[in-house]
């Protein structure tokens, strides 16, 4: 009478890392994700490693772990992966005040974000 298992949420040929609550904005987290969409995994890592943004570390362990999930868990080839999908979403904004003039504050905003890496296993054509 246990539970049953949850079903799948990519495909066969898929496997897909996630992280939450990444300390930059998500607009800043695009640019570095929008550099690794549709690329092989071993040109994105080789892009990450060597970009000067800050967030670019953190961009390559979610997608270092989404290869590990790959091939431990989902039996996937690593050599024939494909980075399929990088999406960034928005989580919780923390909100901080500055002491102004006249006795008045201004709001800091300190967004955070949330990003998604999907590598897909493709057939190369010989």
């Amino acid at each position: 009478m246990g539970k049953t298992a949850n079903p799948r949420r990519v495909a066969d040929n898929e496997a897909r890392a996630k992280q939450t609550m990444i300390r930059i904005s998500p607009q800043k987290l695009n640019l570095v994700a929008a550099m690794i969409r549709g690329k092989k995994v071993e040109k994105a890592l080789a892009e990450l490693e060597f970009s000067r943004k800050r967030i670019a570390g953190d961009v390559r362990k979610v997608l270092q772990s989404a290869i590990a999930n790959a091939e431990n868990n989902h039996g996937l080839d690593i050599d024939s992966l494909v980075v399929a999908e990088a999406y960034v979403g928005k989580n919780l904004v923390m909100k901080r005040w500055r002491a102004r003039a006249r006795g008045r504050a201004a709001k800091i905003m300190k967004p955070f974000s949330e990003l998604t890496i999907v590598v897909r296993e493709v057939e190369e054509a010989a």
